[in-house]
């Protein structure tokens, strides 16, 4: 999110000025997005985790450089804290007018800021199969990510209220299971012949298929204020996927519970990494601090393949110090406006050096 220091670290509606001032040989790396006062980084194609988070942080440092030049600074968070509908501007592309007359004032909605992360597949069958898995671990990543609890100046004791403000467009959340990637194709391009929207970017699925990419696409955890927590999330992602399409740990019982999986994901929305949730296999209620602490047991050996094990231990840091945690001690601290401006402060830090094990 651009911010205005001058204008108490309000939203800045500068994307068009941003672009036109973004260096040229780094033109792939940026784009609009449906509100004026957002700006989407986006990196290459990256084997590692590591060297996708380091291709971040530079991307972070010239935006930050960018932004300077027109005064503003970037932060990330799931919301921003005090934002209100009717200061909201649609930017100008024809892709934002496009879903601005698509989904008429609702576009209009204070703007929330998510983190993508794409896994490449070798093949549509695999493809498919990962995200038909990996729709049981969205509720956990979603609890681990949520950093969102403010909304037009209140806290709405929520630990990501981008999820439900998100919830407001069509073809979000968590979608069904697909037989096979045929069965995928089948169902999609009956949406696009009957023209329900232009293409299958419109699907804002909490994970969805990238056919054009070759990817399974996480879309569900908000924007993450530091380097830090991105990369663990990051890394968790990668492995997840890894584990799913190698081991295939999600049971069944999860994997095709639909009705537990929507309850989790407004579980983990309301409490995040503080979430109990509902577990078909044990038949009761599981902490996300026990889930998780699992999920990284497993996904230890699929980490050390990738070469992120440094990157998944971060996640101890999201576990002990939440977003939605740090930011009411912030706003606590320092108010709204202080809790902005220290949102700017977090996404110019660096990441700290991490230590490997020896290959």
């Amino acid at each position: 999110m651009m911010l205005d220091p001058a204008r108490g670290y309000a939203l800045a509606p500068a994307i068009d000025e941003v672009l036109a001032a973004w260096p040229e040989q780094l033109r792939d790396s940026v784009s609009s997005e449906t509100h004026a006062s957002a700006v989407e980084l986006r990196t290459g194609v990256h084997p590692t985790v590591g060297g996708a988070v380091a291709e971040l942080g530079e991307l972070r440092a010239v935006l930050g450089d960018v932004l300077a030049g027109l005064g503003l600074v970037a932060g990330g968070s799931g919301t921003h804290p005090s934002a209100v509908w009717h200061e909201m501007q649609v930017s100008s592309r024809e892709r934002h007018q496009h879903v601005y007359g698509s989904m008429r004032e609702l576009a209009r909605r204070e703007p929330t800021f998510a983190l993508h992360v794409h896994i490449g597949l070798p093949s549509g069958e695999a493809g498919i199969a990962a995200f038909n898995r990996m729709r049981a671990h969205i509720p956990v990543l979603l609890a681990l990510s949520a950093n969102s609890p403010f909304w037009q100046g209140r806290d709405t004791g929520l630990a990501s209220a981008r999820t439900p403000l998100f919830q407001a467009f069509p073809r979000v959340g968590i979608p069904r299971v697909f037989g096979s990637y045929g069965e995928y194709v089948r169902a999609v391009d009956l949406l696009l012949d009957c023209d329900a929207f232009p293409d299958p970017t419109y699907l804002w699925w909490d994970v969805r298929p990238q056919p054009k990419l070759g990817t399974v696409e996480i879309r569900v955890m908000d924007a993450q204020s530091t380097l830090t927590s991105t990369a663990a999330l990051i890394a968790l992602v990668q492995t997840l996927v890894r584990l799913e399409i190698i081991d295939g740990h999600a049971d069944a019982a999860l994997v095709h519970a639909p009705e537990v999986l929507d309850e989790n994901r407004f579980l983990a929305a309301r409490d995040g990494v503080d979430a109990a949730l509902v577990d078909p296999v044990r038949g009761r209620a599981a902490s996300v601090l026990e889930i998780a602490a699992e999920l990284m047991q497993v996904c230890g050996p699929h980490a050390a393949q990738l070469g992120c094990g440094a990157e998944l231990d971060l996640l101890a840091g999201l576990l002990d110090k939440p977003g939605p945690a740090r930011q009411r001690a912030l706003a606590a601290r320092d108010g709204l406006e202080g809790l902005a401006a220290g949102l700017a402060e977090e996404f110019r830090a660096p990441l700290p050096v991490l230590q490997r094990d020896a290959v």
